[in-house]
């Protein structure tokens, strides 16, 4: 009979243990429910407590609002046209620029609405001084670049300048050059004076004389002479004879008779060949009709050597 109870003492014993251990953890949750209560009070007094502060806040900085509202309405304004203005000098920053003024835009139109507390608006006024710093940052980064934009423009205009300066310059040079070369071509013209032009006619014994009458002309004679002049290059020489009819058409032993002067080219009727020495020379150049008739009235005979006219005459036939 006693092994029968020892094994009911011992069950007896484990049960009471299950007991006391369950006693003990619904007394030390209940400790820990009963201090997460206090405290979750604790906090429920503690939030009100700030919530009673926050209205008084609020209720005193009342008479601020209204201010703090209008500031923070024309900074955002502001940023909004400043962000405008850096769209105008620099449209590769646009995606960026406009999502920041999306922004602004949505806080102004919370600010707008006037429902927003003294907490919310010193909030806005954080949020504008950080995007105040965002601005900044692109207002350096395009301001950089329009300054080097400026310095590019600026050495160019120099350059462009200076290439001015220097085409000036060298127009300048050349037209100094030009004038020099004219002045030189002035001083070296040469001059035919004390003319002596007419009509030859032939005598029976083969020798020519002068005539005026028109019908017995077979050749005109033209006799000069070319002055001296020490700036002439001396050296062989062409003299050109023009005689011009009444009509106004040059005489011309051939219509291959061309030359080129000043102005252009003109027909001339003959030429002679001189050795110039930068003395004074006496010469006559002789144009022969060859059975060409020619007409009563005032014929012009023109000198030219060197491409200038240096001299003229004039004669009549009857």
């Amino acid at each position: 009979m006693s092994e029968i109870e020892n094994p009911q003492k011992k069950s007896n014993g484990a049960f009471v243990a299950i007991i006391i251990i369950l006693l003990l953890g619904l007394a030390a949750m209940a400790y820990l429910w009963s201090s997460k209560n206090s405290d979750l009070n604790q906090c429920k007094t503690d939030n009100a407590l700030l919530n009673a502060d926050m209205d008084g806040m609020n209720e005193m900085m009342s008479g601020y609002v209204g201010g703090m509202t209008n500031d923070i309405k024309t900074d955002f304004k502001e940023m909004l046209k400043t962000y405008d203005l850096l769209l105008e000098k620099d449209k590769s920053k646009a995606d960026s620029i406009n999502k920041q003024k999306a922004e602004i835009a949505e806080l102004l139109e919370k600010v707008e609405r006037g429902n927003m507390s003294a907490r919310q608006l010193f909030s806005a006024r954080k949020e504008i001084e950080t995007m105040k710093r965002i601005m900044r940052g692109y207002i350096v980064q395009i301001d950089s670049l329009n300054t080097l934009n400026y310095r590019l423009t600026s050495d160019l205009e120099t350059t462009n300048t200076k290439l001015t300066q220097t085409a000036g310059e060298r127009d300048q040079y050349k037209n100094d050059a030009e004038k020099s070369a004219e002045q030189v071509k002035k001083g070296s013209k040469l001059q035919a004076y004390n003319f002596s032009s007419g009509g030859l006619r032939m005598k029976l014994n083969n020798t020519t004389e002068e005539s005026n009458k028109a019908k017995n002309i077979v050749q005109i004679k033209s006799a000069f002479t070319i002055s001296e002049n020490p700036i002439t290059p001396a050296g062989n020489k062409t003299v050109y004879l023009q005689v011009i009819t009444p009509e106004g058409k040059t005489l011309q032993s051939s219509s291959g008779n061309i030359v080129s002067v000043d102005g252009g080219s003109i027909p001339y009727s003959d030429k002679k060949e001189i050795d110039y020495n930068n003395q004074r020379i006496d010469m006559a150049i002789y144009y022969r009709l060859n059975g060409e008739e020619l007409t009563k009235g005032n014929y012009k005979v023109k000198i030219y050597c060197q491409g200038q006219l240096i001299g003229s005459d004039s004669f009549t036939l009857k």
